[in-house]
C-alpha cells in the first residue's frame, strides 16, 4: 500500500483536458477572405494544437501590386497560448499537417499553400521552414489549389507532392511534382488544356482497390489523369516506380476513343467533390455536389449509387453515422429563403432524407462538422440563430427578425426530436475543426471567428476551443417537436454522460 501511494505521488499525471474551454483574441485581421485552420499535436503532450494563418498588413510589391503579408501561428491546445509564429510572404490558402514518412516517428510536417506562388513545408514543433518551392518553377502560373500528397515517386523514403498551377487563361493547367524531402521539382511541369465552366475541382488523389493512383480535377466537371502518365511526361522516360505500375481496368475503359490521357468521370455542373469511405471496402466513393443536387458514385466502377435532386446546396456535406447500417450519412445545409436554412440528414446507403429541420440563420455557409462516438454513431454540429424561443404553435416567423447571437447546436441520432445548444458567438464563424483527445475519450471543437468590425477598423480575429463532453452536460435542450413519451432530463443527462468519442476517419 505504501509503495502504491509513493508511486502515485512520484509518477506525474498526463495533462487533463476536461473543462479545457478557452478563447483567444488574436487582434485585427486586415483583409483576406480565407480562413485556414488545422489541428495537430506539435509539442508531444497528447493534445492537438491549433494552427492558423491570417493577414496582418498589405504590402506593395516591386511591380506595384498590393499583396497581403500574413503570419502562421500555432496555439497550445491546452490553454491557447502561442507556441510559435512564423511570417509568411502572402496569404495562406491551406494548412495541412501530416507525416510524410509512413510508419515512422518523425516530426510532423505542416504544408502551407499560398494564394499566389508560396508552397512551403514547416516543422510543426519549431515553426521553422524546412523548404520552400522556388516560385520560378511555376513559370507564369499561380497556385490554384492546396498541394496534394502522393506516394513516394523518387524512392527516397519520403512521400512526394503535386501542385496545380493555372495560367492567365483557364485552359492552361500545369501539374508540378515536388519532392517531399527537399521541395525541389521531380521532373518538369506537365501541362493540360481543358475547357470547363464553373468551380475549380481538385486536385484530389484517388487510390483504387487495386492500388492504381489517379488525380481528379476539372472546371465544373471531374476528369482524371493517371499519376503514371504525369510522371512519365515529367521525367521524360518510360520506367515507373513500383507504386505507379498498376492500372484500374474499370477506370481505363473510360478513356476517350482517341486514347486521351484524360478520363471523364462526371460532367454536369459539379461544384464540390469529396472522397468518403465505402462500407466493407478499402477504397472510397465519390460524393459529388452539383447544381442539380447530390450524387454518390461508386469508386470501384464509377457508376451512380444514388442521386438526390436538391436546389440551393452550395456548402460541403458533412459525413457521419446517423443510421444503424454503418454506412456514412451526410448532414446538409441548404439556403431556404432570407435568413433561413434547411438542415437535413441524407441516408448514405439509399440517398433518402432521414431528418430535416428549418433553422433561422443569417450567416452564409456556416461550417458544419461531426464527431464519432464509441458506439459507431456521430454527433453533428451546426450553427444557427436562437431557436429555443420559437415554438411550433407560435405565429412568429423565425429568421425574419434582425440577426442575433448565433448558437452552436448538436444533433445526436438517438434523439432526433431535440437539439443541444452548446455555445454561442456574436461574430461570423468562418472555420471549425473537431479533434479527439484519445486519452480522455473526449472531443474538442475549435472555431475561428471574425468579430463585428466598426467603420475604419478591421474585424478582430478570435479562436475558441470547447470540450464537447463538458458542453454536453452544460448544454440547453431545444425541443424540435412534441413527442410521446418525452425523455426526462435525468435520463438524457445519464445518456450524455456515457458518450465517449473516438478518432475514426471518414476517408481511406
Amino acid at each position: 500500500m505504501i509503495l502504491v501511494l509513493v508511486c502515485a505521488f512520484l509518477i506525474p499525471c498526463p495533462p487533463r483536458d476536461l473543462h479545457s474551454t478557452w478563447s483567444r483574441h488574436l487582434g485585427p485581421q486586415r483583409g483576406g477572405d480565407l480562413s485556414p485552420l488545422e489541428l495537430a499535436d506539435v509539442n508531444g503532450d497528447g493534445l492537438r494544437d491549433v494552427l492558423l494563418s491570417f493577414v496582418t498588413s498589405r504590402n506593395g510589391s516591386a511591380v506595384g501590386v498590393s499583396r497581403p503579408a500574413a503570419i502562421l501561428v500555432c496555439l497550445s491546445g491546452m490553454n491557447g497560448s502561442t507556441l510559435w509564429l512564423s511570417p509568411l510572404p502572402e496569404e495562406a490558402r491551406d494548412i495541412t499537417c501530416l507525416d510524410l514518412i509512413p510508419g515512422s516517428v518523425a516530426e510532423t510536417i505542416c504544408l502551407v499553400t499560398g494564394t499566389h506562388k508560396m508552397f512551403s513545408a514547416f516543422n510543426a514543433t519549431s515553426g521553422k521552414a524546412i523548404w520552400t518551392l522556388n516560385p520560378n518553377y511555376l513559370s507564369n502560373g499561380t497556385l490554384a489549389a492546396p498541394g496534394v500528397v502522393l506516394p513516394d515517386l523518387d524512392e527516397d523514403g519520403v512521400r512526394d507532392l503535386v501542385v496545380l498551377a493555372i495560367g492567365e487563361l483557364q485552359p492552361d493547367l500545369c501539374f508540378l511534382l515536388v519532392s517531399g524531402r527537399t521541395g525541389s521539382p521531380v521532373g518538369r511541369p506537365v501541362k493540360y488544356n481543358i475547357v470547363g465552366v464553373g468551380n475549380l475541382i481538385g486536385p484530389q488523389v484517388y487510390v483504387t482497390t487495386n492500388g492504381a493512383v489517379y488525380i481528379l480535377f476539372g472546371f465544373g466537371n471531374i476528369q482524371a489523369v493517371a499519376l503514371r502518365d504525369i510522371f512519365v511526361q515529367a521525367q521524360n522516360r518510360d520506367s515507373l516506380p513500383p507504386s505507379l505500375q498498376i492500372e484500374e481496368p474499370e477506370w481505363e475503359k473510360r478513356r476517350s476513343i482517341n486514347l486521351s490521357e484524360l478520363i471523364d468521370i462526371y460532367s454536369d455542373g459539379v461544384e464540390l467533390l469529396q472522397m468518403v469511405k465505402a462500407p466493407d471496402s478499402n477504397c472510397s466513393n465519390l460524393l459529388i455536389t452539383a447544381r442539380q443536387g447530390l450524387v454518390l458514385l461508386r469508386g470501384q466502377n464509377l457508376t451512380p449509387s444514388w442521386t438526390l435532386s436538391l436546389q440551393g446546396l452550395h456548402s460541403q456535406p458533412t459525413p457521419g453515422y446517423f443510421t444503424d447500417d454503418q454506412t456514412l450519412d451526410f448532414l446538409l445545409q441548404i439556403q431556404d429563403g432570407v435568413g433561413m436554412k434547411k438542415m437535413m440528414v441524407v441516408d448514405g446507403d439509399s440517398g433518402s432524407v432521414t431528418w430535416t429541420y428549418n433553422a433561422p440563420c443569417h450567416m452564409k455557409e456556416t461550417p458544419t462538422t461531426s464527431a464519432v462516438t464509441s458506439d459507431q454513431k456521430s454527433v453533428f454540429l451546426f450553427w444557427a440563430e436562437g431557436m429555443s424561443t420559437v415554438s411550433p404553435s407560435s405565429d412568429a416567423i423565425p429568421g425574419t427578425g434582425p440577426p442575433s447571437l448565433h448558437h452552436l447546436y448538436l444533433l445526436h441520432p438517438a434523439f432526433p426530436s431535440l437539439l443541444l445548444d452548446l455555445a454561442n458567438a456574436t461574430g461570423t464563424v468562418t472555420a471549425s475543426e473537431v479533434g479527439i483527445n484519445d486519452l480522455w475519450k473526449d472531443a474538442f471543437y475549435v472555431t475561428r471567428t471574425t468579430g463585428p468590425s466598426s467603420e475604419g477598423h478591421p474585424a478582430p480575429l478570435v479562436v475558441s476551443k470547447l470540450s464537447l463532453r463538458w458542453a454536453l452536460m452544460e448544454g440547453q435542450v431545444v425541443q424540435l417537436e412534441d413527442t410521446t413519451p418525452k425523455i426526462g432530463r435525468g435520463e438524457l443527462r445519464r445518456f450524455l454522460s456515457r458518450i465517449k468519442f473516438v478518432d475514426l476517419p471518414y476517408q481511406i
